[in-house]
C-alpha cells in the first residue's frame, strides 16, 4: 500500500459541526478545501435566507457546487471534442502531405 493511499482520520467542520472521516492521505487537502467551500457557501446562504435551518443551507450549497461541477464537466467535454476534431484535421493534413511522398518511394 502506498503511503498516499493510507487512510487517515480527518476532522472537518461545516456550519459549526465536526465531521470525523477517514480519507486517503492524498485526498486530505482536497477534502478540507471542499469542507471549507461548502461551509462558506452555506454561511453565505444563511445570510441571504435568514431563518432557514442548516439542512436547507447545506442542500443549497451542495446544489450550487454540483451545478458548478456539471458546468465544468460539460465545458471539458466540449474542449475534448474540439481537440479530437483538430487532431483529425492534422492527421488528414499529414496523410495528404505524406501520401505523395510514400507513392514516389
Amino acid at each position: 500500500m502506498n503511503a498516499n493511499d493510507e487512510l487517515i482520520p480527518v476532522t472537518v467542520t461545516v456550519l459549526g459541526r465536526n465531521y470525523k472521516l477517514k480519507a486517503a492521505r492524498s485526498q486530505e487537502a482536497a477534502l478540507r478545501k471542499a469542507a471549507e467551500t461548502i461551509d462558506a457557501q452555506a454561511k453565505m446562504y444563511g445570510k441571504s435566507y435568514v431563518g432557514r435551518d442548516n439542512q436547507d443551507l447545506l442542500a443549497m450549497a451542495a446544489l450550487g457546487q454540483a451545478t458548478e461541477l456539471i458546468k465544468i464537466q460539460e465545458n471539458l467535454k466540449f474542449k475534448d471534442s474540439e481537440l479530437i476534431k483538430k487532431m483529425e484535421e492534422i492527421d488528414s493534413a499529414l496523410d495528404n502531405y505524406l501520401h505523395p511522398i510514400q507513392n514516389s518511394l
